[in-house]
Formats: structure tokens, C-alpha cells, sequence
């Protein structure tokens, strides 16, 4: 993590990402397109903690609103990001709303990487050795809440207060939901680790953990 717990990796692009939308908002649209390639990986994997399966859909439908709605935008390319989670987040949950279900989890993203580094914590330290793919298990074992966290915090590479306005929550419990579910995965890890297994059976869906 980077300063106040944000991920290096989106510190590293979000003076880009904000160049990117300022030239976009401008009618440059190959510098719409740079901003879209550094904002979708995130995005597509939060939204596969969502809709599962359906999230490239999802995330289609919330770029033609973002793209509708740019010049209405206002802000760095950090407040980019968390202007897209929201508007992909509001996609989710109408598209799970029309097919009243639940939000679920088909396996988020392969090819997002979490970004977990950093000598902030020390659950943070011992996540940095796990894979995607098992990080990405342990993720979709969370309460939902802890899981949305994580993901906005990790994936998309929002800070606390950015998250907290994604999900309309107060920055405080935002904090403490990404806390306890980054102490969750330290838990299973360290589990695995001494040959407890990270999971007892098939892969749960978002929100289904025990």
C-alpha cells in the first residue's frame, strides 16, 4: 500500500489517468482510450465480484455512461476512478435488480493483480506471496461487505474516502470492513499454512463465507 493506504500501483498511474481525462474531455479519443485501458482492469474485476459472469456487460454499459457524462466530470484521476466505480456500481445493481438475484461471484478477474505490498501492516506483508488466483479465492470467501471493501480499496485502488462514497458509507466503516477482511485472509493464509486448507469444499459465491 502507498500513503494512507492507498495502492502504489493506481498512485503510479492516476497523474496519467487524469491527464488522459482532462485531453478526453477536450475530444482527444485516443486519450479517452488510455483512460479506459487503466481504469477497466479494476473495474472488470470489481464488477466480476458483483455480477459475476456478467460484468463485461455491465462494465460496456457503464462506459457508454461514462463516456455520455464525461464532460460533467470534475476532478484528478483519483476522483476519476471512483466516479467510474460508482457509475459501474450503479449498473451492477440494476442489472441484478432485473434479474433479482443477489450479487455473486463467477471468480473475479484472472488478470488483475493485486497490488497488496507495503510494510503498512502486517497482514498486508503476508498476502504479498500469495498468487492471483488464490488471492482472488480467499476474496470471494468474504462477507460481502469486507469483500466490496477490499476490492474498491485493492482492485479498483480507491482510498478509504473515495470507497466510501462508492458504497454510501461512511469512511470509518469502509476502513474497518477492508481491515477485518484483509485479517480474514491473513487468517486463511496463515491456515493453509499450517495445512488447514484455505477452503472446505466448493468455491463460495461474494457474501457466503462462514
Amino acid at each position: 500500500m502507498g500513503q494512507g493506504g492507498k495502492p502504489r500501483r493506481a498512485q503510479a498511474y492516476d497523474g496519467e489517468l487524469g491527464a488522459a481525462v482532462t485531453r478526453a474531455q477536450e475530444g482527444d479519443e485516443d486519450a479517452f482510450a488510455v483512460a479506459y485501458r487503466i481504469v477497466q482492469p479494476g473495474l472488470l474485476g470489481y464488477l466480476r465480484g458483483i455480477v459475476g459472469d456478467d460484468a463485461e456487460d455491465v462494465a460496456s454499459d457503464a462506459w457508454l455512461e461514462i463516456a455520455r457524462d464525461l464532460g460533467r466530470f470534475r476532478g484528478d484521476g483519483a476522483g476519476f476512478r471512483g466516479w467510474t466505480a460508482t457509475i459501474a456500481r450503479h449498473r451492477a445493481l440494476d442489472h441484478l435488480r432485473r434479474l433479482r438475484v443477489r450479487p455473486r461471484s463467477a471468480g473475479l478477474d484472472q488478470d488483475v493483480v493485486l497490488d497488496l505490498a507495503g510494510p503498512s501492516s502486517t497482514h498486508d506483508e503476508a498476502l504479498e506471496s500469495l498468487s492471483t488466483e488464490r488471492a482472488l479465492e480467499l476474496v470471494r470467501g468474504l462477507p460481502r461487505d469486507q469483500a466490496e471493501a477490499v476490492l474498491l480499496r485493492v482492485v479498483v485502488g480507491l482510498d478509504g474516502p473515495a470507497a466510501a462514497r462508492v458504497l454510501g458509507k461512511r469512511p470509518g466503516a469502509v476502513r474497518t470492513a477492508a481491515h477485518r477482511g484483509l485479517k480474514r485472509l491473513a487468517r486463511r493464509l496463515d491456515a493453509a499454512g499450517a495445512g488447514e486448507g484455505v477452503t472446505d469444499g466448493a468455491p463460495r459465491t461474494l457474501g457466503e463465507s462462514t
